[in-house]
């Protein structure tokens, strides 16, 4: 059982009706014995380095190297893990990883006694972010999202609790074009086990590991970076009428990549592109896009660094 003095609230309790509800957000949890074992036999991160209290981004492959799933995993205790899956539903995840249950000591359940929100403009900044998991199942979970230039943080709220309040179309766009100009891809089902983790450029978020050994995919992550064979890596455009799968083209009208996230307007994407490509006078649909810097601050866990002492010493990841 969670022991809650593990993960005392540094910051107040969310106000009555002062967190918007994140549409489209779900909670798988993995609790057991076994749960790491599990999880580190099933992920690309290396939940082993993943301490009670804090949250890493990670994902599940194919056994091709391609995601399937992208997600925030948060240990809450020593066998209990919440992975915070932002578009694949947590219903349909789970029948696909019981499968490699078998008879381990785990239970994975939909986490629908929780309800995911979203805070925004906390004040919060790259320097001070944390990969903290704060609260208990009983008040709620918090977790700070915060990257260049918007300070987000992640409730994890029992449902019915007084400070939820409905989907606001605002919030969720604004928490969206964050993901977006931050690098991490917000992939619809039509994008499922389309890409690597590098032509995703997930290592820009400390999202898998090279070194925890194997999981599916694993060979084909290694082979890609000890090789130096990712030629495709991630672009951000600003446009109009963006749509995923559209190709990008570059002055002479050749495919230099392809469109894997956007917002619901279609101003903002995603693309993954060749690596050595140009990124100016780039167009999508022959309609010109402007490239726009991907910006840092997002990446968890946290670069743990070896000081000259060889004491530990952490901070923010690019």
């Amino acid at each position: 059982m969670l022991n809650p003095a593990l993960m005392p609230f540094k910051k107040n309790l969310p106000e009555a009706s002062s967190l918007p509800v994140l549409s489209g957000f779900s909670l798988l949890g993995v609790d057991g014995a076994a749960a790491e074992t599990f999880l580190q036999a099933q992920t690309m991160n290396d939940v082993r380095a993943l301490t009670t209290g804090r949250w890493q981004w990670s994902g599940w492959l194919n056994p091709k190297g391609r995601v399937i799933a992208l997600f925030a995993l948060a240990r809450i205790a020593d066998d209990a893990f919440i992975a915070i899956l932002p578009d694949f539903p947590a219903s349909e995840l789970l029948p696909l990883l019981q499968r490699f249950v078998f008879r381990s000591k785990v239970k994975l359940r939909v986490r629908d006694d929780l309800v995911c929100a979203g805070e925004v403009d906390t004040g919060s900044s790259p320097d001070a972010a944390t990969d903290d998991v704060e609260g208990a199942a009983e008040t709620g979970f918090v977790l700070d999202f915060s990257g260049s230039g918007a300070g987000r943080r992640l409730w994890l709220m029992p449902e019915g609790s007084p400070a939820l309040l409905p989907v606001n179309a605002d919030n969720d766009s604004h928490w969206l074009e964050q993901d977006l100009r931050h690098g991490l891809p917000r992939l619809p089902a039509s994008q499922r086990e389309a890409w690597t983790p590098q032509m995703l450029s997930l290592e820009r978020l400390n999202a898998f590991s090279l070194k925890k050994g194997c999981y599916p995919g694993q060979e084909i992550v290694a082979r890609t970076h000890y090789l130096g064979q990712s030629k495709r890596a991630l672009r951000c455009f600003r446009g109009d009428a963006l749509s995923v799968g559209a190709s990008v083209t570059d002055p002479g009208g050749a495919s230099i990549g392809s469109i894997a996230s956007t917002t619901p307007d279609g101003r903002l994407a995603l693309a993954v592109c060749n690596r050595d490509a140009d990124p100016d006078h780039l167009r999508v649909a022959e309609q010109p896009v402007e490239p726009l810097p991907l910006l840092s601050g997002l990446a968890r866990p946290l670069v743990t660094e070896v000081t000259p002492t060889g004491s530990q010493m952490r901070e923010t990841g690019a």
